[in-house]
């Protein structure tokens, strides 16, 4: 068998793999956040209550990626 004849035999949507994709980047930026905050709490324990909000934020701000990521599955992946 060669490579053209085992991509001909794949069928079905791959908008699950785009979405798993696309939802590495949300991780990421979500885990960076956080460990930010915790970081910058550590040194400055008087502004954790902003920081804390402040973190909420970008973390509704970056968790949108992945919602757009659903979206664009939904939206490409069925004909």
């Amino acid at each position: 068998m060669d490579a053209t004849t085992i991509l001909a035999e794949v069928n079905g949507s791959i908008a699950t793999v785009g979405y798993g994709l696309a939802a590495i980047g949300p991780a990421i930026g979500v885990g960076i956040v956080v460990g930010k905050t915790i970081e910058s709490t550590a040194r400055q324990p008087e502004l954790a209550g902003r920081l804390q909000t402040l973190m909420w934020i970008g973390i509704a701000f970056t968790e949108a990626l992945a919602f757009i990521g659903i979206a664009t599955g939904f939206i490409f992946g069925y004909n």
